[in-house]
């Protein structure tokens, strides 16, 4: 546990600290090469590359979109050119890059050397690029893979870009791939996530072809805000519970965090632009967009925005996001915190994960144009979008389940565990007037809004506000997925998504081709269909404020579910009706879904387990005993000012006060270990049992501690505090 000493000797580190400087490659001028020209040098993509013949790279785009066969040579082409290429790089070994169900990636290093005629030479073979042979059972399973079943592969997805990744002595050439059991199932995030992009591009063609436009394919676009904060490494090492759980389990609020509103778009400390600068410069070598960089609300609060891309490219970036922010952090003596609610009373994190639908001719079908109320092309996208989140709230909500995630719903500037979409002014009176059988008035379009100042020009205002309180809102030309947790890969709340809006097609699809087979109009069939699905989603639909409620109690009467924590939330997984529509559109199987309800039950349990027992390691090694000694130098004030013949009433009220907090903190923790020993072993008992029981005792414990740590002198306590861990840097 943390000493004074430690702290003491972490905030003279933490003040003490230098910015590191950081050299970008220069010309021959002394100047830094722009990005442009050495985006992406790290990085191989088989359908952009020139070393690899264009009839290839184009064999290999039709494989990607339509599974068309891609033959052995090709594929040996594709092997000899990136190996020469990841060589000439510096790359002594490769790995096959992965995403089991841990949250995490996973990869297991193999060396380019091999031997041919008894001669040593580097080589990556066909049978290396396309599979690889990990241990199945020793990752997160669900019950798929015993011990003894040990078997599963790894497959290489080609429409991912393979890259290289740099430590202080060496570089890896990374191939993204699927990782799959012996008997076939996913064991990762990325394969459902490439089954319902498939599933989405069937459907919506086969719709938009139906409606009259010529359609091949479809796929989502994804770009992924990501959140996080900065800790300096050594005030970040002293505090057990950082260490162990990646947040605070306890802590008294500092008199100032984020009610001045000074730290958001604020000036970035030069150790923090230090660390950005370069930030951007790793992603930029592995081709990732990486286009908005600012403060965040929260002291110590950072994001960064990357420009859209395809969403199975965005998930697989998104990884690379967040552990190149950890690997660059540590170079800047900062730990980079993820957690979506490190430190109570001020904002947590999300990943606000914008999704649009892009066709193969490259149109956003989620664009309004110029009159939007007259695009039915667009307001149908809109329809089906609203219809697949009002038919899948409760999976969508599952699908942003985790222990992170139930500190940060509902709570400052986060969306509630309520799914509802905003839809905007505008928007939502088009769809009013539908559902209320109205004729369309004229599209409310974009204004000129004069400032007042000559010296400023006038602004272009949107038709529509934004909603920060929103889980889901439609933001111009997309929806915005704001509900998802800053640690969070973003394959499962996409594959759900994908998913959804993809039965949500398949359903359109089905009712114009029986409304054309009726005798119906294209136009006819199209405007009515709108019309249905704004009538049967509008209760999903709202603009006002989320996080009042009066909220709450109108979803209630709407009927939206409302699903406060992670055990509430996964139970989706178990209800085969809710459920459905993964299985219809081969995005999981009845076995995957059982297998995920597993692995995340058992990893929600896990890190709560965690949590509890650190906060009791703590209070039992660090707070108590503080407060038993600071107890200590009471009694022995107020029996030397009674030597004296001095009255000792405040001295006593102080000493009571200590006490009696004191007392509360170790009847607590008592408590808490109790019930601790008394956890049920089954899975979902278990989970109940900490929702119910365990976390509220926690709670309260953690409020006693932080009463205690305001009573304490700072020169005796231990541990850094909140004011250290957010604004020393």
């Amino acid at each position: 546990m943390s000493t004074l000493e430690d702290r003491s000797n972490a905030k003279r580190q933490a003040i003490g600290r230098t910015v590191r400087t950081f050299q970008p490659t220069l010309d021959a001028n002394g100047n830094p090469i722009p990005v442009s020209e050495y985006f992406g040098d790290n990085a191989f993509d088989a359908t952009k590359a020139s070393v690899i013949p264009k009839a290839i790279r184009k064999e290999v785009k039709e494989f990607i979109h339509s599974r068309q066969a891609l033959s052995k040579d090709k594929v040996e082409v594709i092997a000899a050119a990136v190996t020469n290429w990841a060589i000439s790089k510096g790359c002594s070994h490769f790995c096959h890059w992965f995403q089991p169900l841990t949250g995490g990636t996973a990869e297991k290093h193999d060396a380019f050397l091999s031997f041919e005629d008894s001669k040593p030479i580097e080589k990556l073979t066909v049978s290396q690029l396309m599979q690889g042979e990990p241990d199945a059972s020793s990752f997160p399973n669900g019950g798929a893979r015993s011990t003894f079943e040990a078997r599963g592969y790894t497959t290489w997805d080609l429409s991912s870009p393979m890259f290289i990744m740099e430590s202080a002595n060496g570089k890896t050439l990374c191939i993204p791939t699927a990782f799959i059991s012996y008997t076939g199932e996913s064991l990762d995030n990325k394969t459902p996530l490439l089954k319902s992009l498939s599933y989405l591009s069937k459907e919506a063609s086969r719709f938009y072809n139906l409606i009259g436009e010529d359609v091949k394919s479809v796929h989502t676009s994804v770009g992924c805000e990501q959140e996080y904060f900065l800790v300096d490494k050594a005030l970040h090492h002293a505090r057990p519970d950082l260490l162990m759980t990646g947040r605070t389990v306890f802590g008294a609020a500092s008199t100032k965090n984020q009610q001045l509103d000074d730290h958001y778009f604020g000036i970035i400390p030069s150790r923090v632009m230090a660390f950005m600068q370069e930030l951007d410069h790793e992603l930029y070598k592995l081709g990732i967009p990486a286009k908005t960089r600012h403060n965040e609300v929260a002291p110590g609060q950072f994001e960064i925005a990357p420009i859209f891309c395809e969403a199975n490219v965005a998930a697989d970036q998104n990884q690379l996001v967040m552990a190149t922010i950890k690997n660059v952090a540590e170079k800047h003596s900062f730990v980079a915190m993820l957690h979506e609610k490190p430190f109570a009373g001020i904002n947590g994190s999300g990943k606000h994960v914008n999704w649009s639908i892009t066709d193969d001719k490259g149109r956003n079908k989620l664009e309004p144009g110029l009159d939007p109320a007259h695009n039915l092309s667009f307001l149908a996208s809109v329809s089906i979008v609203l219809k697949a989140v009002y038919d899948h709230s409760a999976a969508l909500r599952m699908s942003i389940a985790s222990v992170g995630n139930d500190h940060r719903l509902g709570a400052n500037e986060a969306p509630p565990a309520i799914i509802s979409v905003f839809l905007g002014d505008a928007l939502a009176e088009i769809f009013e007037q539908l559902v209320e059988g109205k004729s369309l008035s004229e599209s409310k379009s974009k204004v000129l809004m004069d400032v007042g100042a000559t010296q400023l020009m006038n602004l272009m205002k949107d038709n529509t506000d934004r909603n920060r309180t929103s889980p889901f809102a439609f933001t111009g030309n997309k929806f915005e997925f704001r509900a998802v947790g800053a640690t969070m890969p973003v394959n499962l709340p996409v594959s759900i998504l994908n998913a959804a809006v993809a039965t949500a097609f398949k359903d359109a699809a089905d009712y114009v081709e029986s409304a054309l087979a009726k005798g119906e109009g294209k136009e006819e069939a199209l405007f009515n269909l709108i019309v249905r699905d704004a009538q049967l989603s509008q209760k999903v639909v709202f603009n006002g404020d989320g996080y009042s409620d009066e909220w709450v109690a109108e979803a209630e009467t709407r009927g939206l579910p409302h699903l406060r924590t992670t055990p509430d939330a996964l139970a989706v997984l178990q209800d085969t009706q809710l459920t459905k529509f993964l299985v219809d559109g081969d995005v999981m199987n009845e076995r995957e879904l059982d297998m995920r309800y597993n692995v995340l039950i058992e990893r929600y349990n896990g890190l709560r387990t965690i949590e509890l027992n650190t906060l009791l390691n703590i209070t039992h090694q660090s707070i108590i005993p503080v407060g038993l000694e600071y107890k200590k130098d009471i009694a022995v004030g107020i029996r030397a000012t009674e030597d004296i013949g001095m009255k000792t009433d405040g001295e006593r009220e102080i000493y009571e006060l200590v006490d009696n907090t004191l007392a509360n903190v170790f009847n607590h923790a008592k408590a808490m270990r109790s019930k601790l020993a008394d956890m049920p072993t089954e899975e979902s008992d278990c989970a109940r049992y900490i929702v119910q029981e365990l976390f509220p005792m926690s709670e309260e414990l953690a409020g006693y501690c932080s009463e205690l740590e305001v009573l304490v002198p700072d020169s005796k306590w231990p541990l850094p505090k909140f004011e250290e861990l957010l604004f020393m840097r």
